[in-house]
C-alpha cells in the first residue's frame, strides 16, 4: 500500500504544480481529474476486496459445503449489507463534495457538505431500524425464548 500512497502523493504534487503554473481558471479541471484518478484508485480496491471475498467464499464452500452460513447465522444482521453500502458510498461521494465545497466557497463549503453527508447518513440509519435498536430486539427475541426453554 505504501507504494500507491506514494503515487497518489506524487499525482497531487503534480496536480498542484500544475495549478500553479496553469492559474485558478483551471482549477476545476485539475480537481476533477485528480478525483477520478482516487476514485478510480477506490474501485480498484473495492474490486479487490469483494473478489477476494468472493474467492474465500467459493474456497469454503468447495471443501465443505454446509460450512456456508446465513448472515443472521454468521452473526451479521441481515440489513448489515445495506447500511455498509449505503456507508461506502456517501464516503466515496463525500471526496468530490468536499473538493466542489471547499473549491466554490472555501471552508465553510466543506462544513456544509459534511454536515449533509451526517445528515442523509443518519436519517438512513434511523429509517433502517438503527444497529442498537435491532440488537435489543435480538436480546429481547433471545431471553424470551430462554425463559420459555426454562
Amino acid at each position: 500500500m505504501e507504494a500507491r500512497d506514494h503515487e497518489l502523493k506524487r499525482e497531487l504534487a503534480a496536480t498542484l504544480q500544475a495549478r500553479g503554473e496553469l492559474g485558478p481558471e483551471y482549477e476545476s479541471a485539475l480537481i476533477d481529474s485528480f478525483l477520478e484518478k482516487v476514485e478510480q484508485r477506490l474501485d480498484t480496491t473495492l474490486d479487490r476486496r469483494v473478489r477476494r471475498h468472493l474467492a474465500e467464499q467459493q474456497v469454503t464452500a468447495a471443501r465443505d459445503p454446509r460450512s456456508l452460513r446465513t448472515p443472521s447465522a454468521a452473526g451479521i444482521s441481515p440489513g448489515f449489507a445495506e447500511r455498509f453500502g449505503f456507508g461506502a458510498v456517501s464516503l466515496v461521494l463525500a471526496v468530490p463534495l468536499s473538493a466542489i465545497g471547499v473549491a466554490n466557497v472555501g471552508i465553510e463549503g466543506l462544513v456544509v457538505a459534511w454536515m449533509g453527508i451526517v445528515g442523509v447518513n443518519a436519517v438512513h440509519a434511523a429509517r433502517s431500524g438503527g444497529l442498537f435498536r435491532q440488537r435489543a430486539r435480538e436480546r429481547r427475541a433471545a431471553s424470551v425464548s430462554e425463559w420459555e426453554g426454562g
